[in-house]
């Protein structure tokens, strides 16, 4: 029996995937949820084989909680169920041990399939995707630079961001300005645009 762990937000979409994952025999849903931030604490409780995330998550994104679950059960894999495409996504994701990577457009039969697949230690990941990705190349952004253009995406001023990373604002201006110049970006909002379509930040 595959035991599975489903975060999801939306839930409709949620429902559907714990209705449909129920038919499939040799499967069995022991949580779902529809919040990043407790994955950890309820695959503890009930140690599931595979994690089935949602990439845009209130509270921790999942690709941060995929890491997070590997580092705590590292037995347990994670099979990133998403309707973003970008391929940026994807690089993380397998930085962050992801074993399968599936868009939600996909046919029912694609994701039953996938966690047989993941459960068993394979890769999952669609074709498609995979080229894009060697498109589109790794980010160029540094980590900083990510977490800075990230916070503009927010709308806060200079000074909010450096309170809110803990840097000056004279640092924040300079790490806007590379991330700008790296992207290829007309100006900050532009940075921003291009970073999320590649799925950089």
């Amino acid at each position: 029996m595959i035991r599975i762990l489903i975060a999801e937000d939306m839930h409709m979409i949620r429902e559907a995937l714990v209705a449909l994952l129920s038919l499939e025999e040799g499967m069995e849903v022991v949580a779902e949820l529809d919040r990043g931030d407790e994955i950890v604490a309820a695959a503890l409780r009930t140690r599931p084989d595979v994690a089935v995330l949602d990439i845009d998550l209130p509270g921790t994104d999942g690709l941060s909680a995929a890491e997070q679950l590997h580092q705590a059960i590292p037995e347990c894999r994670t099979l990133i169920l998403t309707g973003l495409s970008q391929p940026g996504n994807l690089l993380r994701a397998l930085k962050v041990h992801v074993r399968g990577f599936i868009v939600k457009d996909a046919p029912a039969a694609t994701l039953a399939d996938g966690i047989r697949r993941v459960a068993k230690g394979e890769r999952v990941v669609d074709p498609d995707l995979v080229a894009a990705a060697l498109e589109t190349g790794s980010s160029p952004l540094t980590t900083r630079e990510g977490d800075v253009l990230r916070a503009a995406a927010d709308g806060i001023s200079t000074e909010q961001i450096g309170a809110l990373l803990h840097l000056s604002p004279t640092t924040v201006r300079n790490y806007l300005s590379n991330a700008i110049t790296k992207t290829g970006g007309r100006n900050r909002i532009d940075a921003i645009r291009i970073a999320r379509n590649a799925g950089w930040i």
